[in-house]
């Protein structure tokens, strides 16, 4: 299955084309890894938010993980981190035209995402049946 997948990302399906396909979608894998940093892009889609908003909206993430995860993504230029000279201090994080480039892999990913739970709660209602 991992040669067909690979053949229909390498268009010219040449050695080199296709090292480099894969190496691309490492690079992906590699800057958006673990199971927050899409929902957090998502999370402020709808503009900046402090910390504590985040962590509302994402529910289960802890301090430390959210805070990991918003470095990350500034580093990789995703979201910028604003302080505000206000007592107190009023940090706020929000997405850069660049985090833009996601968009149609975000979609992608949701639709996707959608499709998959339908058919597998499917085939769990078929299978008790």
């Amino acid at each position: 299955m991992e040669a067909t997948i690979e053949k229909e990302i390498c268009v010219t399906h040449t050695k080199e084309t296709c090292v480099t396909a894969v190496a691309a979608v490492r690079d992906t894998l590699y800057v958006l890894n673990g199971k927050w940093k899409l929902p957090l892009l998502l999370a402020l889609a709808d503009g900046p938010k402090r910390f504590k908003e985040i962590q509302r909206d994402l529910q289960e993430i802890t301090p430390k993980v959210l805070s990991k995860e918003l470095k990350e993504l500034e580093l990789n230029e995703f979201l910028e981190r604003k302080v505000f000279a206000t007592t107190p201090v009023t940090v706020t994080y929000e997405l850069t035209p660049y985090s833009r480039s996601l968009d149609k892999v975000l979609k992608e990913l949701r639709e996707w995402g959608l499709q998959h739970r339908q058919r597998i709660i499917k085939s769990r209602k078929n299978k008790v049946e």
